[in-house]
């Protein structure tokens, strides 16, 4: 267990003359994934020299949201911050402690930015997307049309939505109708752009490249520079969106859990490989073949799963994205 008192939490907000949203932006909400760190100090210094203008409404920067992780160039502290993000009344571990500093900051804002980066060695930026308007159990929302605006502007085409969808049909297949443990295990699907959500603003998490990608802290920054312009936070012309016929949207669909530790995957699948329908995707411990029940592709396999817990996602096609 971390001691907690050895650290301390930095925010910094700048604040137009005129009236607009409320927007924040945060790094190493991961510790070893830094490029938002290093995009974040770039655009604040870029405030602070005079270069750059906060015009209208505010903009809060947290450059090392998660201090124990950044310090051991490590995911985590404790524990994955980006899962069962709630405040805690008795914090049992550094992220809790964390959490409780960062849900009443995340309430006082309207729009999240949340940069990471991926471990894969290969692969393109991405964003992670929320759900459709909905009064549903699972992820309730209203601002479907200006989070997806905004994810067509920070400047990648690749598109991913449906998380909290697939992910809490794994939890209600493995609660098997127990609405306690369902309600428990479905917290703990919830991460920043989650709990933004929650409090009744929208928000992003951008995937900007591998984390020693040097191009990846220019994803972030391009990310920053045009969510305050696309929000009029600062004078800067509009950036345009990216057009429909260069998108790749995508919506996971399915987990699928490892049933045994007996249970292997056919190759080494990284996030985004394509996957014919009837493939191969690996062989249960009693020799049962796993195939893809439908041509799309993989997303988030985890050769590290233990029994029960999540595999693989299967993501298909939303040609849709972007134009509800």
């Amino acid at each position: 267990m971390s001691a907690a008192s050895q650290y301390q939490f930095k925010s910094v907000n700048y604040t137009g003359m005129q009236p607009g949203p409320k927007v924040i932006v945060m790094g190493a909400t991961h510790g070893n994934e830094k490029c938002g760190t290093i995009a974040i100090r770039r655009v604040m210094e870029e405030i602070d020299s005079g270069r750059l203008h906060v015009a209208a409404g505010s903009v809060t920067f947290v450059p090392v949201v998660n201090p124990l992780a950044y310090e051991k160039n490590t995911r985590s502290g404790d524990r994955n911050l980006n899962r069962d993000l709630f405040p805690k009344a008795a914090p049992q571990d550094f992220e809790d402690h964390v959490a409780n500093w960062l849900c009443p900051l995340l309430a006082q804002h309207d729009v999240l930015l949340d940069l990471h980066s991926f471990n894969a060695a290969h692969g393109e930026p991405f964003v992670m997307v929320g759900p459709l308007d909905n009064d549903g159990p699972i992820e309730p929302f209203k601002h479907m049309r200006e989070e997806r605006a905004l994810a067509r502007v920070l400047g990648v085409r690749r598109f991913v939505t449906g998380w909290m969808a697939a992910y809490g049909g794994g939890v209600q297949r493995r609660a098997r109708g127990n609405a306690a443990e369902l309600e428990t295990v479905m917290r703990y699907g919830v991460g920043t752009t989650e709990y933004m959500r929650s409090t009744g603003g929208y928000a992003l998490t951008l995937e900007c490249g591998q984390h020693l990608d040097p191009q990846a802290p220019e994803v972030a920054y391009r990310a920053i520079m045009n969510t305050l312009a696309h929000l009029k936070i600062v004078e800067a012309p509009a950036p345009q969106p990216v057009p429909f016929e260069e998108m790749e949207a995508l919506q996971m669909v399915v987990v699928h859990d490892r049933l045994d530790a007996g249970d292997t995957f056919s190759r080494a699948w990284a996030s985004f490989d394509p996957v014919e329908e009837g493939e191969r995707i690996g062989t249960r411990a009693d020799g049962t073949p796993v195939l893809a029940e439908f041509s799309g592709r993989i997303l988030f396999p985890d050769t590290n799963a233990g029994p029960n817990q999540e595999w693989y996602y299967m993501t298909r096609r939303n040609p849709d994205f972007g134009r509800e």
